[in-house]
């Protein structure tokens, strides 16, 4: 699924291209299924422009979407040394809605044997979002509280198991259609926030990861003890200025408070791939798949993760 230029959706099309060059320290997948998210429909539309610092400031670069993947190694460059012609792996790479992929050899791991290929497509962006964000930059510690909001969505059911896997008390926040989904998922606490406004809660939280960011700083806030940290994981609740104002507005005021307020980037790597598996190997991690979508229904599966309400991930089959 290719598309030349930045805008609709509609702009993908399915066609033949060239394979990507392999090089000497990258691995050459055969994708059979590809994972995606919120962040694909950006790449595509070229917005928040902030996305074409990435992708090509005019035209995208390589103008395939798609970053998390499962699949069989077709071939490896010399320098290459975890992988060989044949393992099953999951990763991310840069153009996973495709027949091939090229990652490095840092970015993949083989695949968790208790897993389908689509099931490991869906892991490796989402989950590293909630294993970085709770174990590396909210620091979750065993008996601490958390309340994670958008526990049904992508990173949200990662982020529910994870949290418990570190020893946390979990209250999720989700519509009605999801509490029982949440709960079998291990949270300690399920809020349904179309009958409860979360942000009203008496109970203080050490830790509160929002990934959908549709209520304001101050009552996000309110829901922290007085040394409490709040990770901010979507900026996507605004648009143009709104939104500059609402990924840098945290940041700023995170040194005049006690509290922590703090964005954080999440970088796939080799040896946090493995935490995963070993995560799904001990019982403690498992995907949540919404649906799956032929890769030419990529366009079909993009409008649905803009259409907010996911749940768990959406996987295109190659």
């Amino acid at each position: 699924m290719v598309h030349d230029a930045y805008g609709a959706l509609e702009f993908l099309e399915l066609r033949e291209i060239d394979l990507p060059a392999l090089g000497d320290d990258a691995v050459m997948v055969r994708v059979q299924a590809a994972g995606l998210h919120v962040g694909d429909c950006f790449g595509v539309r070229g917005e928040p422009f902030a996305m074409r610092l990435v992708s090509g400031l005019l035209r995208p670069r390589y103008g395939v979407p798609g970053f998390d993947l499962a699949g069989r190694v077709h071939a490896v460059g010399r320098n290459v040394k975890r992988f060989q012609p044949g393992d099953e792996v999951f990763g991310v790479c840069e153009g996973s809605c495709a027949e091939y992929a090229r990652a490095g050899e840092n970015q993949l791991a083989l695949k968790p044997e208790s897993l389908t290929l689509e099931e490991a497509a869906a892991l490796p962006t989402s989950a590293l979002a909630a294993l970085h964000g709770l174990r590396d930059a909210g620091k979750l510690r065993a008996g601490q509280k958390v309340l994670i909001n958008g526990a049904s969505g992508g990173v949200g059911t990662f982020a529910v198991q994870i949290a418990k896997a570190l020893g946390a008390e979990v209250t999720g926040v989700c519509s009605t259609a999801n509490v029982a989904l949440v709960r079998s998922l291990g949270a300690d606490h399920v809020v349904d926030y179309t009958r409860e406004d979360f942000t009203q809660r008496a109970e203080r939280y050490d830790l509160v990861l929002d990934s959908v960011e549709n209520r304001s700083l101050s009552e996000c806030r309110r829901l922290l003890t007085p040394g409490g940290t709040l990770l901010l994981n979507s900026g996507t609740g605004a648009q143009g200025m709104d939104m500059l104002i609402r990924l840098v507005k945290p940041l700023l005021v995170s040194p005049f408070v006690r509290q922590n307020l703090r964005r954080y980037l999440s970088t796939p790597n080799h040896e946090d791939l493995v935490v995963l598996k070993d995560l799904v190997a001990s019982g403690k991690l498992r995907p949540v798949i919404d649906q799956t979508y032929p890769l030419a229904g990529t366009v079909k599966a993009l409008r649905h993760i803009e259409g907010g309400h996911a749940r768990g991930k959406v996987v295109v089959t190659v």
